[in-house]
C-alpha cells in the first residue's frame, strides 16, 4: 500500500488533504483513482489508512477509514554527524541510515573535507531530505528523519555532548567496542560521528575526547567512509534495542 507523509493540517474531519508532489505522485505514477486506498502519515508516530474520494494533479482528497500508532520507530534516537563526503555518497548514506532506523543526520565539514558547498548548500539540503523521505516511505517510518544544516565539526561535537551520550569510531582505538559501550549507556539519544575519507584529524579526536564523546573500534578493517555510519549505527541500534 503506497504511503505518503503530510503535516496535521493536512487532516481535518476525518478527510486528508495531498498536494504538490504527493498529489502529482498519486496521479500520474500510481494512475490513482477514486477507491484506491493508500497510507498517510502524519510524521508524528500515527498512520491513517485512506480512501482516495477526488483526484487531480493538484490536490488529491481521501477519506480516513481507519488510524493506527506507526511502530517502526526505534526508542534509541541515533544522530548521526557524518563528514561530508566525495561525489553523491552522502545520498547512499541517507538513504541506507534512514532505513535502518536513524533519527537525524547532521551534515558535517571537518578539517580534511574536500567538498566545499559554498553557495550550494540549500539546493544539497532540499536534495538530501527528499532522500529522507523517499527511503522513509519506502520503508515504513513513522516520521520522515530530518538531515539538518551544516555544521563546523566542534559545532557537531559541541552539540552532541548534550546528548545522553555519544561515539566517534577511530582507527587507533584497539580496546572500546560498541558492545562494550552499550553494556554501560544509560538513555535513549546517542550520537554517533563518522568521519570523511582522510579520517578526522588528531585534534578533532582530542576535542571530541575532551567533550565526553566515546571512541570505538568497528573491527579490525578499516571501514569507507559511507560504509562506517551504516555499520556503527546496526551495531548501537542491535546491541541498545536488546536492552531497552
Amino acid at each position: 500500500m503506497p504511503k505518503f507523509f503530510v503535516n496535521s493540517e493536512s487532516i481535518n474531519d476525518s478527510i486528508v488533504t495531498l498536494e504538490g508532489d504527493n498529489a502529482r505522485h498519486i496521479a500520474d505514477v500510481l494512475r490513482g483513482k477514486i477507491g484506491d486506498v493508500i497510507t498517510v502519515c502524519d510524521g508524528e508516530g500515527r498512520d491513517y489508512e485512506c480512501e482516495i474520494t477526488a483526484v487531480s494533479k493538484r490536490e488529491i482528497s481521501a477519506k480516513v477509514v481507519d488510524i493506527s500508532t506507526n511502530n517502526n520507530e526505534p526508542d534509541i534516537k541515533i544522530t548521526l554527524y557524518q563528514a561530508i563526503p566525495k561525489s553523491d555518497k552522502m545520498e547512499l548514506v541517507i538513504q541506507k541510515c534512514v532505513e535502518i532506523g536513524v533519527d537525524s543526520i547532521v551534515p558535517v565539514s571537518t578539517e580534511r573535507t574536500v567538498v566545499k558547498l559554498e553557495g550550494r548548500e540549500n539546493k544539497k539540503l532540499a536534495r538530501w531530505n527528499k532522500i529522507a523521505e523517499a527511503a522513509a516511505k519506502q520503508c515504513g517510518r513513522g516520521k520522515i528523519p530530518e538531515v539538518a544544516n551544516i555544521m563546523d565539526i566542534r559545532s557537531a561535537i559541541d552539540e552532541a555532548a548534550g546528548l545522553d551520550g555519544a561515539i566517534i569510531p577511530y582507527e587507533k582505538e584497539k580496546k572500546n567496542t560498541v558492545k562494550s559501550y552499550a553494556k554501560g549507556f544509560k538513555g535513549n539519544t546517542v550520537g554517533v560521528f563518522i568521519g570523511p575519507e582522510g579520517g578526522f584529524s588528531e585534534k578533532e579526536i582530542e576535542y571530541a575526547l575532551s567533550k565526553g564523546i566515546v571512541s570505538v573500534t568497528l573491527g579490525k578493517r578499516i571501514l569507507r567512509t559511507e560504509t562506517a555510519g551504516l555499520v556503527a549505527s546496526v551495531m548501537l541500534l542491535y546491541e541498545l534495542e536488546d536492552l531497552v
